[in-house]
């Protein structure tokens, strides 16, 4: 797990962002709720949010996907993103500094940001993805005690510079607006948090300090170390990473000893 100290682009310097971002071999995962973003303590839907408040949740972004690497250049391919899709493509360069550090310079010299290492998951990864008709519905990306969880939204927005951009263009009703935010991204604690799969922080507000419960839905098989729904549903289940033992998975999803 990575957070990100600051950005900087220009001479301009700051850390407004909260970033949660897990790196397994493969695949990746990255939450980014803005600082000031409100609460919203009492709000258990949208319905709950004024239109400034939906207008608000728009700055919110997140990404879930594969990276690759080539040399010392990073790309990330985003198979869910928050963000409306922009049309360019998400790389960065990465300098490793001190033990546990590393900047990340943008190909074109218009930014460079510093990322600090949060844990290094002890080798303890698993991701987990679900299509419904072929498009990424849900996923679940494991690094350590730390997870995030994506939701997809109903349909794929279409290219835009950002949300607020999108809603502007496009002089999206309440109810499109709704539709455009309707993309849960959460970041939580394995173990480590008030209840077991702790939601910390999600593009979702009222979704904070509650169970996950996508994980209620999964079981271990009965031989190998195999996951499953334990319903079938319409969703095609594939687990591209794991490294966990079957002790381990059982422990996570099957309530057997401790993982």
């Amino acid at each position: 797990m990575w957070t990100r100290d600051w950005i900087q682009k220009g001479k301009a310097r700051t850390n407004t962002v909260n970033v949660h971002y897990l790196q397994t071999p493969t695949y990746f995962s990255d939450v980014r709720i803005p600082k000031d973003r409100p609460r919203f303590a009492g709000a258990a839907s949208f319905t709950d949010l004024s239109d400034d408040d939906l207008r608000l949740l728009a700055k919110q972004s997140g990404f879930i996907g594969s990276t690759t690497m080539v040399g010392t250049v990073a790309t990330w391919h985003h198979d869910m993103q928050y963000q409306p899709p922009d049309g360019t493509e998400d790389t960065g360069r990465l300098q490793r500094m001190a033990k546990g550090r590393m900047q990340e310079h943008g190909l074109d010299g218009s930014y460079t940001e510093a990322w600090r290492s949060v844990t290094g998951g002890q080798r303890h990864f698993l991701v987990i993805r679900t299509l419904r008709f072929g498009r990424l519905f849900r996923a679940l990306v494991v690094v350590g005690d730390h997870f995030v969880y994506a939701r997809n939204r109903a349909t794929e927005l279409p290219r835009a510079a950002s949300l607020d951009a999108l809603i502007d263009s496009t002089h999206a009703t309440r109810e499109q607006i709704v539709e455009y935010l309707d993309c849960e991204l959460s970041a939580g604690r394995v173990r480590g948090g008030s209840v077991p799969w702790a939601i910390e922080e999600s593009t979702l507000p009222w979704r904070e300090g509650r169970h996950l419960e996508f994980v209620d839905e999964i079981t271990t098989s009965d031989t190998g170390a195999a996951l499953a729904p334990r319903k079938i549903g319409d969703e095609q289940w594939t687990v591209p990473v794991n490294t966990l033992s079957r002790r381990e998975l059982k422990a996570l999803f099957d309530g057997e000893g401790t993982p």
